[in-house]
């Protein structure tokens, strides 16, 4: 009898373990990667060489004049027929002379986050146009409301480690309203660090302006910058983009920190081989790290060299592909090999649902992604429809996978004390399992994630309790957090003061 009560006693102790939220993280953003190496070390030489010899012979057109002084005080040569050529030495420079890591600032200090290195972690981006409506299951045209939903969502999503606007205001036409309301949507409804884009350049000094009123003064923004800038300054083939570059030299004289995003396409503006469209890709992200060196030596510059994939039977473009899967994880590895910090994109899923297709497309290539060590893989959180999308459900769900994705990057500690010998030989010679053990009670919340979206009961208990799928399951969750988040992170004063000097629509 006292044997029975004991194992009864035991059970009520696992069920309120279960009931508690874990005392011990077992899988937290910033894991290492790198054990997946698509890519051996001859091959690294090989596309970097032929990265290094695209600029040096071909080079770079449409290169503003500005620009263009800069490049050539630095070292580029012009060729005399409208290219600048970038010889390996400048190139190597400007490899070596990066920022190697930096960090990214929260409005929230505990919320920061060091880029480069090996450590990994998920994020947004995007530039999503529809949203799949919480209320009815439809894609309609995205709006102010849902990217402040959006933002607020994922305020309390853990492991999104930075936000980008994942989604555009479709409802504000004016260029220069839009950029004022979407860097206002992100400091009223987070403190994590944020990222967001530049129609043009001129629009980045009004919003510094916005951003030192949140940071406390004149001159605070810059001082510790919590916002950064998505760029495309090259536009595939081996062009740069004048407004952007205008852009890049705006973000560096107000200290913004930046992606320098490539986002080439396989087979259109990019060799469809997969050896060749890296080379390429490789040599655009690196023309885009020689600008920031010739406008001002190692600036914080994430090396985001985004590789796309399309369909070549149709155009369309293939974001949940096995292609996608290892351009992006080979991408990261280049990018950690030249000890660079790393930008990829993973987890747009082709999928306008979320089903099988959504869930097998994001588990793939964002698990490729982060064991090849990208340290900040974007698109990760809430995209759909090959980025055409963004959805709140996907958002909750993506959050849920990210943390098993963690834990496999985790691994395995080998130690005395887990290898449990002690632990085997008590269960052998004692009751003959390990349920209720000492060990298994240490194991139990510092080695295992407990998901809280993904149903592990048996057929018959998921049926009684009403067979709710996935996106049933993340659609409760969304609405409970939009119901019960209302963030206010600016003060009264701040948010009068923005008001008064911007159109808050």
């Amino acid at each position: 009898m006292a044997g029975r009560s004991s194992k009864r006693g035991g059970r009520r102790e696992r069920l309120a373990l279960r009931a508690n939220p874990p005392a011990y993280d077992p899988c937290p953003p910033g894991q290492i990667g790198g054990t997946y190496k698509p890519l051996t070390e001859a091959e690294l030489e090989k596309i970097y060489e032929t990265a290094l010899d695209l600029l040096d012979r071909l080079g770079m057109e449409e290169v503003p004049d500005r620009l263009r002084k800069d490049l050539l005080t630095v070292g580029a040569k012009d060729n005399g027929e409208g290219r600048i050529l970038f010889p390996p030495s400048l190139v190597e420079a400007a490899v070596d002379q990066a920022a190697k890591t930096f960090i990214l600032h929260g409005r929230d200090d505990s919320r920061s986050i060091e880029v480069g290195g090996n450590r990994v972690y998920f994020g947004t981006g995007g530039a999503a146009v529809q949203t799949l409506d919480l209320d009815n299951g439809r894609y309609r045209p995205s709006t102010l409301e849902d990217l402040h939903n959006f933002t607020r969502l994922q305020d309390k999503l853990a492991n999104v480690s930075w936000y980008t606007r994942c989604c555009i205001a479709t409802d504000v036409p004016d260029n220069f309203d839009l950029d004022v309301n979407t860097a206002y949507a992100l400091l009223k409804n987070t403190t994590k660090p944020t990222a967001t884009a530049f129609t043009i350049a001129d629009h980045v000094a009004p919003i510094v302006e916005m951003l030192d009123i949140a940071a406390g003064g004149a001159g605070a923004f810059a001082k510790r910058p919590f916002l950064k800038a998505h760029i495309s300054p090259v536009i595939s083939p081996m062009r740069y983009g004048e407004d952007a570059v205008d852009v890049v030299h705006e973000c560096i004289r107000h200290n913004i920190p930046m992606s320098c995003i490539t986002a080439a396409q396989a087979g259109a503006t990019a060799p469809a081989t997969l050896a060749g469209f890296l080379a390429q890709s490789l040599a655009e992200t690196l023309a885009s790290l020689v600008m920031v060196h010739a406008i001002q030596p190692g600036f914080p510059m994430v090396f985001s060299n985004w590789p796309l994939v399309i369909d070549l039977r149709t155009g369309a473009l293939s974001g949940g592909s096995g292609e996608t899967a290892v351009l992006n994880a080979a991408s990261a590895q280049l990018s950690n090999w030249l000890g660079l910090p790393s930008g990829v994109a993973c987890s747009m899923t082709d999928a306008k649902a979320i089903d099988a297709q959504y869930g097998m497309e994001k588990g793939l290539t964002s698990m490729a992604a982060a064991l090849a060590g990208g340290n900040l893989i974007y698109e990760s959180s809430g995209m759909t429809a090959s980025l055409l999308g963004a959805s709140f459900e996907a958002f909750v769900l993506d959050d849920e996978m990210h943390s098993h994705t963690y834990r496999a990057l985790r691994g395995i500690e080998v130690s005395e004390e887990n290898l449990g010998f002690e632990a085997i030989c008590d269960a052998v010679l004692g009751e003959g399992h390990f349920l209720g053990s000492s060990h298994t009670y240490a194991a139990m919340e510092r080695d295992y994630f407990y998901p809280t979206l993904a149903d592990r009961a048996e057929p018959r208990s998921w049926a009684e309790s009403g067979g709710a799928d996935a996106w049933e399951m993340a659609r409760v969750r969304a609405n409970e957090i939009l119901r019960d988040h209302q963030p206010e992170y600016l003060s009264n004063e701040q948010d009068r003061a923005i008001r008064k000097n911007f159109k808050i629509i």
